[in-house]
């Protein structure tokens, strides 16, 4: 009997390659997996990419049935006791204090510095404190997404280098992502994977926008800021229709921005999950991108950035909504005082660091003594909190890390608003 249930498939041909769901080179590339039992494909998205070195993509299926537990039983009937073992081990978290030392050195963050030109420096902060993204020492300039579930455990965070300048992910000579999972070596890792943003659905109060890539959620999230915005993390969508993920989304309306060629899977999978939740394809891509930009793998990130983000939000609101009498004004990008130019990171000039301590000890007892709010905090016109808990930890983290750095003052002024927000109300 063969030791493995699942083998690669034997090359008897082109006609047993396949275009890859994650580089879609112009050549099959790709190798599925397939029963060796029933002689079967599994998914269409597990199998590996014969491009090692400029694509890398390999997607097992043990990877396949961990995040779809709900296939197990009908398709592996073999290891139903394992299943069910499987099933009810709590998910791997990754230490609180790992993810804290992330939060920090943004000057030498390459996907920091890709988005400081975007959107200047007020908008750039909020992205980061929104989103949690961290900065990894694995490669020099690499960024940790963090994938934090709705109920604010750290399942794991996927560490990726980008371009400063064209912000594209390094892939030469080889494709520079991992996990933290992995560069952390845990033993016996129960890998459940979430959406990156999953914590946002806290807001109950808008509809969800999905896309593929991280990088392409935060990007778009100033570009339609009326969604929240989550990433799958695989060109294949391979965690939105997975059951147990999605399960996330129940009763709510959800947009999905599909990349280029992958229109019709997400279709097919939305269909399969409308008992889930509301599901809408966007064809903006398929029905925008030229040839060219098809060949050049453009997704919606690389199509937004060709607009101003502020034009672009006024001329994507909703024309239903009740207009104003007076012109809204635009979103106002915080002009800082004179600066010190470091690369296209800028830092403000201190010659003598005064010491917050007193203000951070008088913050720390107020938050620890006062009743938090629950629900999505405004604290100012480009800034809406949606976990309060975590927005008030993290500014702590940072303040108390760089205590006195006027580059972090406005992480103290956030908490010192905040403070006064939850003091009236609550």
């Amino acid at each position: 009997m063969n030791q493995h249930p699942y083998i690669l498939q034997p090359y008897k041909g082109m006609n047993t390659r396949y275009r890859c769901p994650e580089c879609n080179y112009r050549d099959k590339t790709f190798v599925r997996y397939i029963d060796t039992e029933t002689r079967k494909h599994l998914a269409d998205h597990v199998g590996r990419c014969n491009r090692e070195s400029s694509c890398g993509y390999h997607y097992t299926p043990k990877q396949y049935f961990q995040d779809n537990r709900a296939c197990q039983p009908h398709t592996m009937p073999y290891i139903n006791s394992k299943a069910a073992i499987d099933a009810i081990k709590p998910a791997s978290l990754i230490p609180v204090e790992v993810f804290e030392q992330t939060l920090k050195s943004y000057e030498a963050n390459y996907f920091v510095k890709f988005l400081l030109p975007l959107f200047g420096n007020e908008i750039t902060t909020r992205l980061i404190e929104t989103y949690f993204i961290g900065t990894s020492k694995h490669w020099p300039g690499a960024s940790v997404f963090w994938q934090i579930d709705i109920n604010g455990d750290i399942r794991t965070g996927k560490i990726m280098l980008y371009n400063p300048d064209t912000g594209k992910r390094v892939k030469d000579p080889y494709n520079h992502i991992t996990w933290a999972h992995s560069i952390l070596k845990q033993s016996e890792v129960e890998l459940k994977q979430c959406f990156f943003g999953e914590h946002l659905l806290q807001d109950k109060t808008k509809p969800v926008a999905i896309a593929d890539s991280e990088k392409t959620a935060i990007i778009a999230s100033v570009y339609l800021p009326q969604f929240i915005w989550l990433a799958t993390g695989g060109k294949n969508g391979c965690k939105w229709h997975n059951l147990e993920v999605a399960k996330v989304l129940q009763g709510r309306n959800v947009v999905l921005f599909p990349d280029l060629n992958c229109f019709d899977i997400w279709s097919a999978k939305a269909k399969e999950l409308s008992h889930v939740a509301r599901f809408n394809v966007s064809s903006l891509l398929e029905s925008k991108a030229s040839e060219p930009e098809r060949q050049q793998g453009f997704d919606l990130a690389d199509y937004l950035i060709k607009f101003d983000y502020r034009e672009f939000v006024n001329e994507t609101q909703p024309t239903d909504q009740p207009q104003s009498s007076t012109k809204p004004e635009p979103v106002k990008v915080l002009k800082a005082e004179p600066i010190k130019q470091i690369g296209t990171y800028r830092k403000r000039e201190t010659p003598n660091p005064e010491s917050w301590e007193l203000e951070i000890n008088e913050l720390e007892k107020f938050f620890e003594t006062s009743t938090l709010p629950t629900q999505p905090v405004k604290l100012n016109q480009c800034t809406t909190i949606n976990s309060v808990a975590l927005f008030i930890h993290s500014h702590l983290i940072a303040v108390k890390a760089n205590n006195g750095k006027q580059t972090f003052l406005p992480y103290l002024h956030r908490l010192q608003e905040l403070k006064k927000i939850i003091h009236l109300a609550y």
